[in-house]
């Protein structure tokens, strides 16, 4: 492989993901906290690595968020293995839960949905 190659994979692997995977954290209480002083629409993602419904809406989720309806939002994603104080704190009982918040006001939430129209239907109710 010569550098050329090298340097478009990267860029390729860069740029690929950039609409979705720049606002995309590991949730923090104080990015949290910033993000609904913003006043910007915040996706928490409870996820957890061995839930096959999470991987499945994992692409939608981010196909969704790369369109320019979402582009505006912020993800943070909670892993519900490692942080049960979040889980408490959202009220959250199960992995593939998402909550949609706008400033201080939770939107929304659903579990278990692995429907583009579902998800995008929550989405909606931050984004505005």
């Amino acid at each position: 492989m010569n550098r050329y190659s090298i340097l478009f994979a990267w860029a390729a692997l860069t740029f690929a993901g950039a609409g979705f995977a720049a606002d995309q954290k590991p949730f923090d209480p104080s990015a949290f906290a910033a993000l609904q002083h913003e006043g910007r629409p915040i996706l928490v993602d409870v996820r957890a690595d061995w839930c096959p419904t999470c991987k499945q809406q994992a692409p939608i989720i981010s196909s969704l968020l790369a369109s320019p309806e979402f582009q505006n939002y912020a993800v943070l994603e909670v892993n519900f293995d490692t942080q049960p104080a979040v889980l408490r704190q959202f009220h959250v009982t199960q992995q593939s839960t998402l909550i949609v918040f706008k400033g201080n006001a939770e939107k929304g939430r659903s579990t278990g949905d692995t429907k583009k129209d579902g998800i995008a239907a929550l989405l909606r109710k931050a984004n505005g």
